[in-house]
């Protein structure tokens, strides 16, 4: 779900159902618990009402977690073979570094190598942390729920592209000759980041 990042009745919705989650989470009064469900309903109807997705939708994508809420993670993986990075090319044409969410049974080196084997079928290795980034911060649109982005260095081991469910192409690229990117994945700018840290002797981790 995106949003308008200019609009600040984006930032009242998303604040009321992080505290009516927490409400629900760690409340024990069964009026109290109903006023959280309000609450939190308020909140679903605020983003229902401001775009076109119906309010059943919202509720299932923006009040569906339990417990206290946390930004979910994405893994995003930099891979260098002649000076080019690998990027892929999802389904709507446009191309990003291999990446997802973070599944819970994976930590998230794992998870950046597992992302490059489903997305660009090679076996990698996870080398070290690029970055940490608030993709409120840095990519477009904004979402109606907190992401931090965690970029991984990794090493390519072997292997060959083969299409999947989420990637149509694979290719190497400089970065004066990058394609059409998916901004709400991968930006120019994430993209030279991850030049520097590739060219760097000693590299040290960013985060925001």
């Amino acid at each position: 779900m995106n949003m308008d990042d200019r609009s600040p009745w984006l930032s009242w919705a998303v604040e009321l159902q992080a505290l009516a989650q927490a409400g629900l989470a760690y409340g024990h009064d069964r009026f109290d618990m109903e006023r959280y469900e309000r609450i939190r309903s308020i909140a679903a109807e605020m983003l229902a009402y401001k775009s076109d997705i119906p309010a059943d939708k919202v509720r299932d994508l923006f009040c569906g977690e339990t417990g206290y809420q946390t930004p979910k993670l994405d893994t995003r993986a930099a891979i260098f073979e002649g000076g080019k990075i690998l990027l892929v090319r999802e389904l709507d044409g446009c191309w990003s570094l291999p990446g997802g969410w973070v599944d819970v049974d994976q930590s998230v080196g794992d998870n950046a190598v597992k992302e490059v084997r489903e997305e660009a079928g090679l076996e990698a290795r996870a080398e070290f942390l690029i970055a940490v980034q608030d993709r409120d911060r840095h990519n477009v649109p904004v979402y109606a729920h907190k992401i931090c982005k965690v970029f991984v260095m990794c090493t390519a081991l072997g292997g060959a592209f083969h299409e999947s469910s989420e990637t149509t192409a694979s290719g190497w690229f400089s970065l004066d000759g990058l394609p059409p990117l998916a901004e709400n994945k991968t930006t120019a700018e994430q993209i030279k980041m991850c030049f520097e840290a590739h060219k760097a002797e000693h590299w040290v981790t960013r985060f925001d």
